[in-house]
C-alpha cells in the first residue's frame, strides 16, 4: 500500500508552508527518522523526518514551491516489494478520508481508503477482523514486544501505525494540539478597505509594492484577530530603576571570566524585567492563565515571551519556567534564543504558547507605548526607556531614573483589580531587585 507523505502542520496555527528543500530524490530508500525535507513556516525553517521506511516512489511537490497547504500530498513512499505503478492512484485520491455521509465501501482497495466503520471511532477497534495498516518496522517491534496492533491508533498517514506508536505503547500518538490552547469560536475578521480602493489614492508609478511574506501575513492575521476578539484594557505603572541599575552593575562586575577571557554573562535590564514578570505571575497565580470557551487554563509555571525584532518582522521566543531560573541563566538563554530567532532557526515550541510577553522599546528612546496581546497569552507588558525625572521623596524633590511599564490585559481572564495586583507585584520586584536573587 503506497504511503502518502503530506505537508505536516508544524504548529497548531499553520495552514500552509513552503517546501524549501528535498534531502531525497525519487528511488531513494529511507528509514523512519531520516531527514527527507525542509519546510519553511512563517517564522522558522524545520526539518521533516520520515515516519515510515520504504522507497521514495514519487515527489509530487518540487522544492522551492510556496504556499503548500497542510495535508497536501508532497511525496509517495512504497514499501519493499510494492509496485510503484500504484503511485498515480495514490496521488489522484483525496488527502482526507471520505466523509462519513458519503462512504464508498466498494473502493476499499484504493490506496488512501482506510477500512473503518461509517462513524469512525477515536481508537482502532480491537479484534474486529479488520485489516490493520502498519509499517513493517512497526509490525516487527510489535511482534518482538507482544503488542496487539489492533489496539493501537496510528499517527501516520490515514491512521497508519508507525514505529513511535508501538514504542510508546499508549495506543495513540500525542495530539498535535496538546500544547496549544483549546480553540474558541472565532469572530469573522473585518474585510477592511479593498486593495483597489487603497491603490486608488496613489498615482501609479510613484510607489513600489512589497509583497507580503509568510511572517508579515501571520503577524497581520494574528494581531487583527487579537484586536477583534480580545476585550483588552491597559494599566500603567511607574517604576524607579536606580536600585536595579546599581545591582546590575555589581552583578556584572563580579561575573567570572571564562577561558575566552570574557565575562561568563552580562545581565541586561531586560533580563531583570523577564524575571520580575515571572515572579509576579507566580505571586498572583490567577493572572497566569489562558482563555478557552470552557475554562481558564491556569499555568503552573511562568513562561515569558520576549519580543525580538528580526528582518522585517517580529518573533517572541519564550523563556520557559522563568520564575525558577537565575538572572544569569535567563541572560544566557535569551542571547541564544534571540540569535537563533534572527537566523530563523527556532523550533515552534520555542516561540508558541507562553503565559505573557515582554516588549521593550526603551533602547530606542520610546518613553511609553501599548502592545497588542498575542493569544493564547492573556497579558503583555510594554517597557519604555529609563529616564531621569523629578520625583517627590519624603516631601522633597529628588531625581530618580524612572521607567514606564504599560500592561495590556485580557479582561475575560484578568479583571481590573487582578491586573493591578500583578502590576504592583512587578513594581515591587523592579524597585527591590534583591528579591529576585533569593
Amino acid at each position: 500500500m503506497p504511503i502518502e507523505i503530506t505537508m505536516p502542520a508544524l504548529s497548531p496555527t499553520m495552514e500552509e508552508g513552503n517546501l524549501a528543500k528535498w534531502h531525497v530524490k525519487e528511488g531513494d530508500s529511507v528509514a523512519s527518522g531520516d531527514i527527507i525535507a525542509e519546510i519553511e513556516t512563517d517564522k522558522a525553517t524545520m526539518e521533516v523526518e520520515a515516519i515510515d521506511e520504504g522507497t521514495i516512489a514519487k515527489i509530487a511537490v518540487a522544492e522551492g514551491t510556496q504556499g503548500v497547504k497542510v495535508n497536501a500530498v508532497i511525496a509517495v513512499l512504497v514499501e519493499e516489494g510494492e509496485d510503484a505503478s500504484a503511485v498515480d492512484t495514490a496521488l489522484s485520491a483525496p488527502a482526507e478520508a471520505p466523509k462519513a455521509e458519503e462512504p464508498k465501501p466498494a473502493e476499499v482497495a484504493t490506496p488512501v481508503a482506510v477500512e473503518t466503520p461509517k462513524a469512525a471511532p477515536s481508537a482502532a477497534p480491537a479484534n474486529d477482523g479488520k485489516r490493520v495498516f502498519a509499517s513493517p518496522l512497526a509490525r516487527r517491534i510489535a511482534e518482538q514486544n507482544g503488542v496487539d496492533l489492533s489496539s493501537i491508533t496510528g499517527s501516520g498517514s490515514h491512521g497508519r501505525i508507525v514505529k513511535s506508536d508501538v514504542e510508546g505503547k499508549t495506543g495513540t500518538a500525542k495530539p498535535q494540539t496538546a500544547d496549544a490552547p483549546i480553540q474558541s469560536t472565532s469572530t469573522p475578521m473585518a474585510a477592511g478597505m479593498s486593495d483597489d480602493k487603497v491603490l486608488a489614492f496613489y498615482e501609479e508609478g510613484k510607489y513600489e509594492p512589497l509583497p507580503h511574506d509568510g511572517m508579515r501575513s501571520a503577524i497581520a492575521s494574528r494581531l487583527t484577530e487579537s484586536n477583534q476578539t480580545i476585550p483588552s484594557y491597559n494599566l500603567t505603572m511607574e517604576c524607579e530603576l536606580d536600585a536595579l541599575l546599581k545591582l546590575r552593575k555589581e552583578i556584572n562586575s563580579s561575573a567570572p571570566i571564562g577561558e575566552d577571557e570574557k565575562p561568563a554573562f552580562k545581565i541586561s535590564v531586560n533580563d531583570f524585567i523577564i524575571k520580575a514578570m515571572a515572579l509576579a505571575l507566580r505571586d498572583v497565580p490567577m493572572a497566569n492563565a489562558s482563555w478557552t470557551t470552557e475554562a481558564r487554563i491556569l499555568h503552573k509555571h511562568s513562561d515569558v515571551g520576549v519580543a525580538v525584532a528580526i528582518a522585517d518582522g517580529l518573533i517572541t521566543p519564550i523563556v520557559r519556567e522563568a520564575e525558577l531560573k537565575t538572572l544569569s541563566a535567563i541572560s544566557i538563554e535569551m542571547k541564544d534564543l534571540a540569535k537563533r530567532a534572527r537566523e530563523m532557526k527556532l523550533a515552534p515550541n520555542e516561540f508558541q504558547g507562553g503565559s505573557t510577553a515582554v516588549s521593550n522599546l526603551g533602547m530606542f528612546g520610546v518613553a511609553n507605548f501599548t502592545s497588542i496581546i498575542n493569544p493564547p497569552q492573556a497579558s503583555i507588558i510594554s517597557i519604555g526607556t529609563g529616564e531621569k525625572r523629578a520625583i517627590v521623596k519624603d516631601g522633597a524633590l529628588a531625581v530618580a531614573t524612572v521607567m514606564t511599564s504599560t500592561f495590556a490585559f485580557d479582561h475575560r481572564i484578568i479583571d481590573g483589580a487582578l491586573g493591578a495586583q500583578l502590576g504592583v507585584a512587578f513594581k515591587k520586584y523592579i524597585e527591590n531587585p534583591m528579591g529576585m536573587l533569593v
